[in-house]
């Protein structure tokens, strides 16, 4: 038997160190993901609501501005990966009707419901609702 002489005072105190270590760094790296997701999320949301505007502005009637704008916002955020559990549209397509000659312009704004429950981080919420909203510029000498 050899004499008490401190060295095995820290045996195991790594293995405990990393017991309480590895939630902690776990929830750490499920808010990484989380973030990332949603800084991608939104960006994919600007970029389809940049280019339902466009396509909005092209159109000729209300109507055809609304149908265009709905349709390209779901056609880029499928294209992107996004899944949007709901999406709603909004068009102001008040410059449609503006006089020829005149500065105008259409708007839209776009909202997803991006869904967060794949990720079980305890205390996430389930979704996110992501909103944009985007101007284009009527062409003034087009017939309108």
């Amino acid at each position: 038997m050899t004499p008490f002489d401190g060295r095995d005072r820290e045996r195991g105190s790594v293995t405990l160190e990393l017991a309480v270590l590895t939630p902690a760094l776990i929830l750490l790296l499920g808010a990484l993901v989380l973030a990332g997701r949603v800084q991608m999320a939104a960006s994919a949301v600007e970029h389809a609501t940049a280019a339902a505007a466009r396509a909005a502005s092209i159109e000729r009637t209300v109507e055809g501005a609304r149908a265009a704008a709905q349709q390209t916002v779901d056609r880029e955020t499928a294209a992107s990966g996004l899944p949007c559990s709901s999406s709603v549209v909004q068009v102001d397509p008040s410059g449609l009707a503006a006089p020829l000659g005149t500065t105008a312009s259409v708007t839209v704004r776009a909202s997803c419901t991006v869904t967060m429950a794949d990720l079980a981080v305890p205390g996430l919420p389930g979704s996110r609702t992501l909103t944009a909203e985007a101007t284009s510029a009527v062409d003034r000498y087009r017939t309108r």
